[in-house]
């Protein structure tokens, strides 16, 4: 059982906000809450399941938020989130034997790719555009895909989800983050669930930050439906530029171990 002190509890909340708050609008919540918990001298396979706990508040206020708003139809879209949900599954139960170091060396390239397609490309606004690929090869092939990664892994799922809604689905960038969140809350579960079993989640801390993640997914969506792709795209890519410059700069860093650096 893990004690904090109430000031370290309260950090860990205000922490969750902030990450609530960014990944309503543009993904990216878990670079700010793994490393506050690890900080807050948390096991790291605790707090990767603490972590899920607490982000299902998050990704679920802000797919209601974005529901009420009538930018994603829950019953519609519930087989993309179901897909997602098993994908995640799958990808924790297969986390402990899969080789990760590629992944992690791959990883900071792919979201600086991502955050440069959103900022070189000047067309990409609210508006829906020309489909690239079949609704049912998307749901079936591209989310539990996704999904799948985000249970292995995790960091930057909200940004491959974005991009796929956007270049291949044709969405326009509100709509892309609306249904991101839905399928993020889904693969959310499938990685809970996993976790559940295997008794790591800090239910204590869980809900704490979980109570900040819902009060700042709630204010970040809003504001994200208020302003659109003004907000979302920018936001968008400093996130994932952030999320890369920090995967690079952690020692652990596969690449850099390789390198020496």
């Amino acid at each position: 059982m893990i004690d904090l002190a109430f000031h370290v509890l309260l950090l860990l909340f205000l922490a969750a906000f902030i990450a609530g708050f960014i990944d309503s609008i543009a993904g990216g919540g878990g670079m700010i809450t793994i490393p506050a918990m690890l900080l807050a001298g948390i096991p790291p396979l605790q707090t990767l399941g603490t972590n899920k706990l607490q982000g299902l508040f998050g990704s679920g206020s802000a797919t209601l938020a974005y529901a009420r708003a009538g930018h994603v139809n829950l019953r519609q879209q519930l087989p993309m989130a179901t897909l997602s949900t098993i994908g995640a599954a799958l990808g924790a139960v297969l986390a402990t034997v899969l080789p990760g170091d590629v992944l992690k060396a791959v990883l900071p390239f792919l979201l600086l790719g991502i955050a440069l397609y959103f900022a070189l490309k000047p067309n990409i606004g609210d508006v829906d555009k020309h489909r690239r690929l079949a609704e049912a090869a998307f749901t079936f092939t591209v989310v539990p895909l996704i999904g799948f990664y985000d249970g292995v892994f995790g960091p930057g799922t909200g940004s491959f989800f974005m991009l796929a809604f956007v270049t291949l689905a044709g969405f326009g960038v509100l709509k892309a983050t609306a249904h991101t969140k839905l399928l993020n809350f889904g693969s959310n579960i499938g990685a809970f669930a996993v976790f559940l079993a295997y008794g790591v989640i800090l239910w204590k801390i869980g809900l704490i930050m979980g109570a900040g993640q819902f009060l700042g997914a709630q204010a970040g969506s809003r504001f994200a439906m208020k302003r659109g792709a003004k907000i979302i795209k920018p936001l968008l890519v400093v996130t994932s530029m952030a999320l890369a410059v920090r995967l690079m700069a952690d020692p652990a860093n596969p690449l850099r171990v390789w390198l020496g650096w």
